[in-house]
């Protein structure tokens, strides 16, 4: 591979983005003031500040300020950069846990706002389609038994699940379990829409995530908990990635944020050496 290929895909790395917008933030911490000189006594609001000043306004009140306003702006400012470097000379930055936490916040903040952001790769896309073909699957229909445990709100329903789960393997009428509601206990060879108009669309988009053969849930409906056991899937067509980009995007950035903030976390926590001395 060419030393500019190379690059290229380096560039396109989220992590990379990731790590020069911790960079960048550091540098418009200096610019602001992070790193001004306690002893030094002078304040200088230039163009560049009330500019900037003059956004911020625009972006929380949604208008321009008025002369007046900007002054008062600038009034404020000089007030907090005055306590700021007076905190600074009395040394009220070092070792002070709540700052540590507010940086941590910010940069935790920033880290997870980068990662969300960061646009899937066509492979990522593509992999995450062929590992979850019965999602996107048109016209996969479903034979399958639930059993209604109860509203989702219930804290104890939670803790009645194993309970029920064990019940339920026993040579016995399963229906004689769980709760009365007016719901089929069974359906045979229902598409999406029809276990939809049943059972609301999240539940039947559930299913193509449960496994045939066994009890297994809770999954939840428009209406509740259930414990749900397939008995048959006959697939559908998988139809192509372009046909369902924003679908499997969505589903894989929601699945993958978690790994994808421990990755960027990792980034950072290589550049570092550790040492730990316990007593």
């Amino acid at each position: 591979m060419k030393i500019g290929e190379q690059i290229r895909g380096l560039l396109r790395e989220p992590l990379v983005h990731f790590l020069a917008a911790g960079f960048l933030v550091f540098v418009i911490a200096s610019w602001r003031g992070a790193s001004v000189d306690p002893s030094d006594r002078t304040i200088t609001i230039d163009e560049d500040r009330v500019t900037w000043l003059v956004s911020q306004f625009e972006r929380t009140w949604q208008r321009s300020p008025s002369p007046p306003e900007i002054d008062q702006l600038i009034r404020d400012y000089v007030k907090e950069e005055v306590y700021y470097r007076e905190g600074l000379r009395m040394g009220l930055d070092q070792d002070d846990p709540i700052i540590r936490r507010r940086l941590r916040s910010k940069m935790e903040f920033l880290a997870a706002s980068q990662v969300e952001s960061a646009p899937a790769t066509e492979a990522d896309l593509q992999s995450w389609l062929a590992s979850h073909k019965a999602r996107y699957a048109e016209g996969t229909r479903y034979s399958f038994d639930q059993l209604y445990l109860g509203s989702a709100d219930d804290p104890e329903i939670s803790a009645q699940v194993p309970a029920v789960k064990r019940a339920v393997a026993k040579p016995k009428d399963w229906r004689t379990l769980g709760q009365a509601i007016s719901l089929p206990s069974q359906m045979a060879g229902a598409d999406a829409t029809a276990i939809g108009n049943e059972f609301g669309e999240g539940f039947a988009a559930a299913l193509a995530d449960v496994t045939p053969g066994d009890w297994q849930g809770p999954v939840k409906s428009s209406f509740g908990l259930h414990l749900v056991r397939i008995t048959q899937v006959v697939p559908g067509r998988v139809p192509p990635l372009a046909a369902v980009r924003q679908r499997v995007e969505n589903d894989w950035r929601d699945a993958t944020l978690s790994e994808r903030q421990d990755r960027a976390y990792q980034a950072l926590l290589d550049g570092y050496r550790v040492r730990i001395q316990k007593p």
